[in-house]
């Protein structure tokens, strides 16, 4: 696949140190550049971004038509990832992008569509905002790409993305990217060749339980942050949950911050940033994150509460071991049912927590 890649892009991974394209990378790259439809599934942490961006921006015709291309993206922190990584592939080959958010300065935005973007990334939300106002041309758009489109497909969702697949010309192709395999076939364009790669066995990750009462699930997280070098993303079924936690944590000293979606868009990068250079030790979440954070090396998930779902459980447990690093999760359980729940998400083991350290049961 590499020899099929510009010089450019061949100089700029052997910069980036990529030594082997992933399995999800190498079955998409032809597929895609024909322009097929295509609907593609692989664990998280597997390249999915890189697999549907690359065939996607070779198809591209620089300066010769603006708004070629449009990825969407259900929350604000993958738009953002996304687009992080698509303007480091693009920039090598003359490619320009821009990104829109809601809750981002729409004016602003507007401006940036004057230079002309050959690609554009977003929410669906504020996409379906700027096709109203006749600033977005759909008339272009060649490709869309629905990243997570699981999410994107479901009730909060559809109604904005099946809008703007229909200013869309008739014969556009339709990419959708998931790391779960959760679909209504009938949401999906016809002739859309599917490929499935989740049972992929990712055994760079290892899979904990952690035996605590109820009362006491707080104090774990503080103890926790003790651990030496210990780095979490931790996750909690419920947002009032959440806030009594990062009280809690804060109130004790610990550098716990939570990623709530009330927070703007701005603070949340921040606070991502700090996460990533180890400033804090805990980042509170709920799922709305789970799909859209990429931190490399990070070391540790836990699971505030057992997930609902084998799809949760999967996208949360995603975040760790990500192209191939190690990586481990936790679960907090109280009742021997949750065990037998989180048997069936994954192959867990007991760990328990004693002076400062972790030990595998």
């Amino acid at each position: 696949m590499k020899s099929k890649l510009p010089t450019e892009w061949q100089e700029l991974s052997d910069q980036l140190g990529f030594k082997e394209f992933t399995p999800i990378q190498t079955q998409l790259f032809e597929p895609l550049l024909a322009g097929e439809n295509l609907l593609g599934v692989s664990p998280t942490g597997t390249g999915k971004t890189l697999a549907y961006l690359l065939p996607s921006l070779l198809r591209l015709q620089k300066k010769k038509a603006q708004q070629q291309l449009l990825i969407l993206a259900p929350n604000t922190e993958l738009a953002g990832q996304i687009f992080d990584v698509c303007k480091t592939w693009e920039e090598a080959i003359g490619l320009t992008s821009q990104l829109f958010l809601s809750g981002s300065s729409q004016k602003r935005q507007i401006e940036r569509l004057k230079k002309g973007p050959e690609i554009l990334i977003g929410t669906p939300g504020r996409i379906f905002e700027l096709i109203k106002l006749k600033k977005i041309k759909m008339m272009n758009v060649e490709t869309i790409i629905l990243d997570e489109f699981d999410q994107l497909l479901d009730d909060s969702q559809i109604h904005f993305v099946e809008k703007i697949t229909h200013y869309a010309p008739r014969d556009h192709q339709l990419i959708y990217m998931s790391a779960t395999a959760k679909l209504d076939q009938e949401k999906i364009a016809p002739n859309t060749r599917t490929i499935d790669l989740s049972d992929q066995k990712l055994d760079n990750i290892q899979h904990f339980y952690m035996q605590v009462d109820q009362r006491h699930r707080v104090d774990i997280l503080r103890k926790l942050a003790h651990v030496e070098d210990f780095r979490g993303l931790v996750f909690f079924n419920s947002l009032s949950d959440l806030g009594s936690a990062e009280e809690k944590l804060q109130y004790r000293d610990i550098l716990a911050v939570s990623l709530a979606s009330d927070v703007n868009v701005k603070f949340r990068k921040v606070i991502l940033e700090k996460f990533k250079d180890k400033q804090l030790t805990l980042l509170l979440a709920t799922d709305l994150l789970a799909r859209g954070i990429d931190i490399d090396s990070l070391e540790c998930v836990v699971n505030f509460d057992v997930p609902r779902d084998i799809e949760t459980y999967t996208h949360r447990a995603g975040r760790t071991g990500r192209m191939g690093k190690e990586g481990y999760v936790i679960t907090l359980v109280t009742h021997p049912e949750e065990i037998k729940k989180l048997k069936k998400f994954a192959s867990v083991r007991e760990i328990v927590l004693k002076n400062q350290e972790l030990y595998i049961k």
